[in-house]
C-alpha cells in the first residue's frame, strides 16, 4: 500500500511513501533526454523530456514507481487490487502498458493539461513485462505545479478525476475517497468549541482535541484523511530545507512500521519516503533502515545521454554521535 501527496512552499514538491512486505532493489534512476524507449504498441520514443524517480531496472528498462520530468510534472503508481482491469489491444486507442505509462506521459507531457489530452486516448493494455515480472494492479497520481488529476482502468473504463487534495491512497476508488473526507468536516486543528451542550460546561482537557476522531489506522482510506488534513494544515518556511523536512514529515504521519501490518509473506512497511522538488530537478528519499535523507540532482547529470543512470538506495541507518 501507499501515499503520494503533493506540497507547495516556494518550490512544488511531489512524493510518496511506497509500502510492502518485500523490495525489487529499486534504484534513483534518471532517464536523460536521448534514452531511446521502445513502447510495445505505439512505437518508438528516441528523443523525450528526462526525468528522475524510483526504479526498477530489468533488461536495461527503467520500471518507474514514481518520477518527475524536466518540466515539471511528476507521476506516480499506487497499489489498486482488484479494482484495476486493464484491456485487450483496441483500435483507434494509444494501447500502452501500465508499466509503460509513466515514461509515455512524463516523456511527452509538459503538464497536466498535455496529460489530460494523451488520456482522452488511451487504453492502458493487458500485457505483461515478462512472464517473470507481471503487471501489478495500479492507479496513478500526475501533478504539476498547479493541479493533479487521478486515473484508474477499471472494468467500465478509464476514469480520471480531478485531485484538488493532493493525495492518493488504495482502494477504494478516488470518487469514495473524496466523499470520505466528508465525515471528518468537524475536524480542526484549533481547540473544538462545545457543540454538545449549552447546558453543560465541557472544556477540553488536553491539546489537540480538535483533531479528535482523525483516524490513526493503516488502512487506505484512513490514510487518506490523515495525509489530506495533515497536508492541508501543514506550516513551513520557504527554503529547501524547511520544505524537504516538512515534506518528509508530512509522509511520516502516515508511515507504516513493521509489525504493525501483517500480509501474507511478512510485514508491510514503509520500503521509502521520496520527495522531489518538481522545480530542481532533486530527488530526496529516506529507507525504512536509514532515516537520513539523501537527495540526487538530475541537472548533475548529462540529460543528453543515451544511458540510464541509477544510484542504489543507501539503506543502512546513518548515526551521528555528536560527542
Amino acid at each position: 500500500m501507499c501515499t503520494a501527496v503533493v506540497y507547495k512552499t516556494k518550490d512544488n514538491y511531489f512524493g510518496r511513501n511506497l509500502d510492502y512486505e518485500f523490495q525489487y532493489n529499486q534504484t534513483v534512476t534518471v532517464t536523460p533526454r536521448n534514452y531511446p524507449f521502445v513502447f510495445r504498441k505505439v512505437g518508438k520514443m528516441d528523443a523525450h523530456y528526462a526525468m528522475i524517480g524510483m526504479a526498477y531496472v530489468q533488461e536495461n528498462y527503467p520500471l518507474y514507481y514514481d518520477a518527475t520530468n524536466e518540466k515539471g510534472l511528476s507521476m506516480a503508481g499506487l497499489n489498486f487490487p482488484h479494482n484495476a482491469d486493464y484491456k485487450p489491444e483496441a483500435a483507434g486507442k494509444d494501447n500502452v502498458t501500465p508499466f509503460e505509462f509513466i515514461p509515455w506521459i512524463l516523456g511527452q507531457c509538459d503538464n497536466v493539461s498535455e496529460a489530460r489530452d494523451k488520456l482522452s486516448r488511451l487504453n492502458l493494455l493487458n500485457e505483461n513485462f515478462s512472464e517473470a515480472l507481471p503487471l501489478s494492479p495500479l492507479h496513478w497520481i500526475i501533478s504539476d505545479k498547479n493541479e493533479s488529476i487521478v486515473v484508474e482502468s477499471v472494468k467500465d473504463g478509464l476514469k480520471v478525476y480531478d485531485d484538488p487534495v493532493g493525495v492518493l491512497t488504495n482502494n477504494p476508488t478516488f470518487d469514495y475517497h473524496m466523499t470520505n473526507l466528508a465525515n471528518y468536516m468537524a475536524v480542526s486543528p484549533a481547540d473544538p468549541a462545545n457543540n454538545f451542550s449549552d447546558k453543560l460546561d465541557l472544556t477540553p482537557y488536553s491539546r489537540g482535541m480538535g483533531s479528535f476522531g482523525l483516524p490513526g489506522d493503516l488502512s487506505s482510506a484512513s490514510r487518506f484523511v490523515k495525509a489530506a488534513f495533515t497536508l492541508a494544515n501543514s506550516v513551513s518556511g520557504d527554503s529547501e530545507s524547511e520544505s524537504v523536512s516538512q515534506f518528509f514529515h508530512i509522509l511520516g504521519s502516515v508511515e507504516q512500521q513493521r509489525g504493525c501490518c501483517k500480509v501474507t509473506g511478512g510485514w508491510e512497511h514503509t520500503i521509502y519516503s521520496a520527495c522531489c522538488n518538481t522545480d530542481r530537478g532533486i530527488y530526496y528519499y529516506t529507507t525504512y533502515e536509514n532515516s537520513r535523507i539523501t537527495g540526487v540532482d538530475m541537472y548533475m547529470e548529462d540529460l543528453n545521454s543515451a544511458e540510464l543512470v541509477s544510484y542504489p538506495l543507501l539503506t543502512g541507518q546513518q548515526i551521528f554521535m555528536q560527542n
